[in-house]
């Protein structure tokens, strides 16, 4: 089994920052890409950034400049960091991992999801 745990989620005021955290664990043989998405109420989830494991990075449009996505592999770690946070990016932060079990087995598994809410 694979587990994706979030952490860092929270409220902030607009023009502010956070740093969400996923750390996975379980039975990993390797981890590709890990990535961000998020899903605000009555819209659909949506990318925010992804990394691969040689450290490529992939950000959505409207995060660009504000949002940067890293990854401690030796920890199976990958982090967001949100900054000039506007209220359009209150959402549930999900974390996706594409992990490798064994050689040749890939499996998407994502996390719990974090509330971040930005006031006005």
């Amino acid at each position: 089994q694979v587990q994706l745990v979030e952490s860092g989620g929270g409220l902030v005021q607009a023009g502010g920052s956070l740093r969400l955290s996923c750390a996975a664990s379980g039975s990993i043989f390797s981890i590709n890409t890990m990535g961000w998405y998020r899903q605000a109420p009555g819209k659909q989830r949506e990318l925010v950034a992804t990394i691969t494991s040689g450290l490529s990075t992939n950000y959505a449009d409207s995060v660009k400049g504000r949002f940067t996505i890293s990854r401690d592999n030796a920890k199976s770690t990958v982090y967001l960091q949100m900054n000039g946070l506007k209220p359009e990016d209150t959402a549930v932060y999900y974390c996706y991992g594409r992990v490798e079990r064994s050689v040749g087995l890939r499996y998407d598994y994502w996390g719990q999801g974090t509330q971040v809410t930005i006031s006005s």
